[in-house]
C-alpha cells in the first residue's frame, strides 16, 4: 500500500510539471487518503501486536 502512495505522489508530481494541475490535484489527494488508510493500519496491527503479545501474520 506504501508503493501505491509513492506511486500517486510521483505521478502528481509529474502531472504538475507537465502542467496538468487538476489531475496532479486528484493525483495528491488519492496519495493523501491511501496515506492515512496505511497509517491507521499500522497503528491498528501495532497496537494488535501489543494486546496480544503475537504478531499478526499476514494471509500469503
Amino acid at each position: 500500500m506504501l508503493s501505491y502512495v509513492i506511486l500517486f505522489f510521483v505521478l502528481a508530481v509529474i502531472a504538475g510539471v507537465l502542467g496538468f494541475g487538476g489531475l496532479a490535484a486528484s493525483f495528491s489527494s488519492i496519495a493523501q487518503f491511501l496515506a492515512v488508510i496505511f497509517v491507521v493500519l499500522f497503528i491498528a496491527s501495532l497496537i494488535y501486536s501489543l494486546v496480544t503479545g503475537r504478531r499478526a501474520n499476514p494471509p500469503l
